[in-house]
């Protein structure tokens, strides 16, 4: 048994990979901002564990973190204003791979975008100019830790059931996958296969729904 912490524990990738690491036997706590919302994260078989990361500073997220072996990043400020999403998807986030340091986690799992780059090619009036450059500062300030990290790329998001197979990007962006989209589902299960193969540690993993089953599109990354 292992234990991973999931930040952003009520988001609907990180509720459906708890179900599937608590299934597989590992203790899983999700952190969550609202208290509301602890009902639903202890019905996948995880703890709630209280703890508004945008907030929290780097020794208070390392005391929440403290007996964990993995983390896993599913956290976003979900749109709105630039503000919060600096806050959110690049400065805690950046507190976050502190904090797993100082509390002795070493592998470490990032949820990104595909395509998620510093010369991502948005201009500033761009909606999503705030998020491209939250995500590319802290993956690149993920690369630069010591930490066991693996970035995941999936396409843009769905709602639809997992299929359980995926097509990975060869080529830095993506460019070399069809235009496609990849179910949330999806991407619980890819967070999950990379968890359990060491082989994935400092890889991107771009990827969108597709026809090669994950556990074999994972093994072929090795």
């Amino acid at each position: 048994m292992t234990n991973i912490a999931i930040i952003g524990g009520h988001g609907k990738v990180a509720l459906h990979l708890a179900r599937l690491l608590t299934a597989d036997g590992h203790k899983v706590s999700s952190l969550i901002r609202n208290p509301a919302h602890a009902d639903d994260v202890a019905a996948t078989g995880a703890t709630p564990v209280l703890a508004d990361i945008e907030n929290l500073s780097t020794d208070e997220l390392a005391t929440a973190l403290a007996g964990q072996d993995a983390l896993v990043w599913s956290a976003g400020a979900g749109g709105g204003s630039a503000e919060r999403t600096y806050a959110v998807d690049r400065d805690a986030a950046i507190r976050s791979m502190n904090a797993a340091a100082q509390a002795g986690i070493y592998r470490y799992v990032m949820v990104s975008y595909l395509g998620s780059r510093a010369d991502h090619g948005a201009s500033p009036d761009d909606g999503m100019f705030a998020y491209y450059e939250a995500k590319a500062a802290a993956d690149n300030y993920l690369r630069a830790t010591s930490l066991n990290w693996t970035i995941l790329g999936p396409s843009a998001l769905t709602l639809n059931p997992a299929t359980g197979a995926i097509s990975v990007g060869s080529i830095p962006g993506g460019s070399d996958l069809p235009r496609a989209e990849t179910s949330r589902e999806n991407v619980a299960l890819v967070a999950a296969a990379v968890l359990a193969d060491e082989n994935t540690v400092g890889r991107f993993i771009e990827f969108t729904d597709g026809d090669v089953p994950v556990g074999e599109a994972i093994a072929a990354l090795r």
